[in-house]
């Protein structure tokens, strides 16, 4: 390649690699709230305890009761992933030093700073994505069956990992059977 080419070429390189950082931070604090529906082959007041007791381990608290609708709302508090962080700090920094060098050579009048200016910028990622990605989240709960019929069936709105890590934490011991919500439940 011809040195005319080489230096453009890095450039737009090296600003795709940060529009994919920015693309990056908006996605790992993007709201994954969803619903799905819960059956159990256990009755739904041991389901109900059960799930309430995992939920209160991990943080959730009952924040609104409407026994007439069998509807539970928790709120709990979610933390941003430190070692996320620390990566997108490094990312950025690097990401950032890499643009101000390409900057030096394609504007060699403009001085030797660029590439710590850019670098210290890029650290800015790491307190972006802390700021977003920490926040008071809800998960709603809606008994579906009466107390005693079995299978009992819920209907759960939450955070997507939430449900993950309940599947693989209480799946086998309470025989949860989780399906995607398709009717429109009324949480309200």
């Amino acid at each position: 390649m011809t040195p005319s080419v080489v230096l453009p070429s890095t450039l737009l390189l090296t600003l795709l690699l940060a529009t994919g950082l920015v693309f990056f931070l908006r996605a790992s604090s993007k709201d994954r709230t969803m619903a799905m529906v819960v059956s159990s082959y256990r009755p739904s007041l041991q389901v109900l305890r059960d799930l309430d007791h995992w939920l209160a381990a991990r943080g959730w608290h009952v924040v609104l009761t409407h026994p007439e609708r069998r509807h539970l709302v928790y709120e709990g508090h979610v933390a941003a992933s430190v070692p996320l962080a620390l990566l997108l700090a490094f990312l950025g920094c690097s990401g950032g030093a890499a643009l101000g060098l390409v900057m030096v050579q394609m504007l060699p009048n403009s001085g030797p700073s660029w590439p710590l200016a850019l670098g210290l910028v890029g650290v800015t990622a790491a307190p972006v994505y802390l700021r977003r990605a920490q926040r008071q989240e809800q998960l709603d709960l809606r008994l579906l069956t009466p107390d005693q019929v079995v299978p009992s069936r819920l209907v759960m709105r939450v955070h997507r990992d939430e449900l993950l890590a309940m599947e693989a934490e209480l799946g086998k011991t309470l025989q949860l059977q989780l399906t995607p919500c398709t009717t429109a439940v009324s949480f309200e």
